[in-house]
């Protein structure tokens, strides 16, 4: 009886060291644990980089390739109009009448004079020819040959200048029929039928040509370096795109066929110029947007998954592992896209190592846990457990096996 007393005592201690041996060893686990999960898991890539076409962004201004102000060249009343605002006009079609009465009669006796002075250049060249016989046979004197052949030089010279001074008013006759100097659409008529109209009254109204439109925008120096470096010439016609304030792209594509001279020294901007057709004359003078300029040739430029990436009120930014294998936050540029990849223009560079997934969860500074590496200490983290949790319950089944033979 006292042996079996002795024996229940020590399985009841065994029993107890037990249960303090498996508190422990959960503890130790739990501590592993929580420690291992206060790390976020995370996936980590390397930034690779594509071929592709840089493209940079400014602001741009539409211009009238042509802008015209008509003006009166003569002075009179204003008796017709020919157009309404906003119509479309060619080239030479007519706008504007100014009374003509006075300039018909200028040009009328302009005419007169010049008939009259080609008659008696006339008659005197038929004198010229008779007064020579007489001279080479002596009936006449040498001087009146001189005569006559000073008058028919005066009446020369005199048809000569009715001549300028007929052309003169026939061209004034011309200027009372104003007509459109290019080909484009007509703005606000400023000076009404029924004024009067001189050279210094002003515009009349304004012609902007409409089709090609050209477009002007200020590049950035350094962008503009960039463009030249990658094809390989300043003197590239490179294609452009228009985008409205409005946000809307336009339909038809442009070539940067100038660009100016200098740099602006209070801007660092060179200014770059493209065409633009415009058959419905949607682009009008003076429109604002931003304008989209392509490289001719690729650049090999670093790219990263856009589900790589998060945004705040700084921009866009990715995660990148520094030499201590920390996470870094680092603000990028973008210029497009490439597939599901961001074309990042700064911020990062091939071979940068950066967290593409479990981002949510990084601190930057603080340890992360790259997702390979957690899965191999999840692993052995489950592992040490089991091998104790063997050999306890190998330990209860033995003190189970002897309480059992104890009590039979």
């Amino acid at each position: 009886m006292r042996k079996n007393i002795i024996l229940i005592l020590v399985v009841i201690c065994a029993l107890i060291f037990s249960r303090m041996i498996i508190s422990n060893i959960s503890k130790s686990g739990s501590a592993k644990q929580k420690k291992s999960m206060s790390a976020p898991s995370v996936t980590v890539d390397t930034v690779k980089t594509e071929f592709v076409r840089r493209e940079f962004e400014a602001p741009a201004r539409v211009m009238a390739k042509y802008r015209v102000e008509v003006l009166a060249r003569i002075n009179g009343y204003l008796t017709k109009s020919y157009f309404k605002e906003g119509d479309f006009v060619k080239a030479g079609q007519l706008l504007f009448e100014i009374e003509p009465q006075e300039y018909s009669n200028a040009a009328g006796q302009a005419k007169g004079n010049l008939d009259n002075a080609k008659a008696q250049q006339a008659y005197y060249n038929k004198q010229l020819a008779r007064y020579k016989e007489l001279v080479d046979n002596d009936f006449v004197a040498r001087a009146d040959y001189d005569n006559v052949l000073a008058q028919r030089d005066a009446y020369r010279a005199q048809v000569q200048s009715m001549e300028n001074a007929y052309r003169d008013a026939q061209r004034n006759l011309g200027y009372t029929k104003v007509k459109a100097p290019v080909d484009g659409r007509v703005g606000i008529i400023d000076v009404t039928v029924g004024n009067y109209v001189n050279i210094s009254s002003g515009p009349l109204t304004t012609i902007n040509s409409s089709d090609p439109m050209y477009v002007t925008f200020p590049l950035e120096s350094k962008d503009y370096a960039e463009l030249n470096r990658i094809d390989g010439t300043p003197n590239a016609k490179r294609e452009v795109e228009f985008t409205f304030s409005s946000g809307q792209k336009y339909e038809y594509k442009g070539t940067q066929d100038f660009y100016d001279n200098q740099v602006d020294e209070s801007t660092g901007t060179i200014t770059l110029r493209a065409t633009f057709p415009n058959p419905e004359a949607v682009l009008l003078q003076g429109d604002f947007g931003r304008i989209k300029i392509y490289s001719n040739l690729k650049d090999e430029m670093p790219v990263v998954p856009q589900t790589a990436t998060m945004e705040n009120q700084e921009g866009l930014y990715v995660y990148i592992m520094d030499e201590e294998n920390n996470p870094k936050l680092t603000y990028i540029k973008t210029m497009g896209q490439v597939g599901t990849d961001w074309i990042v223009s700064s911020g990062v560079k091939k071979g940068d190592r950066i967290i593409t997934t479990g981002m949510q969860k990084v601190i930057p500074g603080s340890p992360v846990k790259v997702v390979e590496q957690a899965v191999q200490d999840d692993i052995k983290t489950t592992k040490k457990p089991n091998i104790f949790v063997r050999l306890i319950n190998k330990v209860k089944r033995l003190f189970n096996i002897n309480t059992s033979g104890a009590k039979a």
